[in-house]
């Protein structure tokens, strides 16, 4: 299979939401109003977490359908620790993006626990998410200024 592209394009609506389109999905991303937001939806680190657990769900059933066994139903719990210190431009110290991630699955299956631990050893290696929270991944940010051609 060839790669897959995926893209969202939008627009702020202020200062603290952003409306985008992906495919036929709108998404919106909001702040607390504790940082200054709406609190209309989900932030931008919430949505990271919830792309890590969505990500992980579905590797998590294809690897155990591959492992030949069935998962009842999947319980997902994660959450990561940011300092908001250097987002807000109080301090350099911190790192501005999540300190720890912890990712905590619970599977209601029959598979023993052997059989748990390789198909989460084999999630952990395929989930792209996970992958793209642990390592590097190239980026290219750039800004263009908007003009009117006379």
């Amino acid at each position: 299979m060839s790669d897959l592209k995926f893209s969202v394009v939008g627009d702020s609506a202020s200062a603290t939401q952003f409306i985008g389109k992906t495919r036929q999905f709108t998404l919106v991303v909001d702040e607390p109003e504790a940082l200054g937001g709406t609190d209309e939806d989900a932030n931008p680190v919430e949505y990271i977490l919830a792309g890590f657990a969505g990500c992980a769900n579905v590797v998590g059933h294809l690897v155990a359908k591959e492992l030949g066994f069935t998962i009842k139903s999947l319980k997902i719990e994660v959450s990561g620790d940011i300092n908001p210190n250097r987002f807000l431009g109080t301090s350099t110290e911190e790192r501005a993006g999540f300190k720890t991630i912890n990712l905590n699955l619970i599977p209601e299956t029959d598979a023993s626990i052997e059989v748990l631990t390789k198909w989460l050893q084999i999630v952990e290696e395929r989930c792209p998410v996970k992958d793209n929270l642990q390592n590097k991944t190239p980026l290219k940010i750039s800004v263009e200024k908007e003009y009117t051609a006379i």
